[in-house]
């Protein structure tokens, strides 16, 4: 359940992200605030993100979008992130992604972070949601990518004192 879950994260915060409830009267609506990966083109940005828990949660996964500007293969250009784990459980119609890379009931919010922030450590190209953002990541990571993804990390800065 959501507020089983926010009591344990409370507990024992993890490394590289804070999480906590919107609004206390909705325990569906939660925003997290994810700190660029050490060692990544990231590294220094403060990517706040919406996670919306749908009422049969933990059957089916919750949807994640990105408030802050985040230049990602695998993050829409209107935040929406594209990961294995937060698509629906069962097989890929695509055959791209096994089926215990997808949704599963035992995931919780630390697990979904985690996989957010290796994602943001090591993106995958292959199925993107951000075709450009993919297309610089594999033709010039250092050029034009690396400038973008720098451009969102001081404009996160700057909004996280806001």
């Amino acid at each position: 359940h959501a507020a089983a879950s926010q009591q344990k994260l409370n507990k024992n915060p993890v490394e590289g992200f804070s999480a906590g409830l919107i609004d206390d009267d909705d325990i569906y609506k939660w925003e997290v605030v994810i700190i660029g990966p050490q060692d990544t083109l990231f590294e220094g940005g403060f990517f706040k993100a919406y996670l919306t828990f749908p009422y049969d949660y933990p059957l089916r996964p919750p949807k994640m979008k990105f408030i802050t500007e985040i230049w990602h293969p695998n993050v829409a250009k209107n935040g929406d992130v594209c990961i294995s784990i937060l698509h629906e459980p069962g097989e890929d119609k695509f055959g791209y992604e096994k089926p215990e890379e997808r949704w599963l009931p035992i995931h919780t919010v630390e697990t979904i972070m985690i996989s957010v922030i290796s994602m943001l450590a090591d993106p995958n190209s292959d199925s993107p949601a951000n075709v450009d953002a993919a297309k610089e990541w594999r033709e010039d990571p250092n050029g034009e990518f690396k400038r973008k993804v720098a451009r969102c990390v001081r404009k996160s800065q700057e909004m996280a004192f806001d």
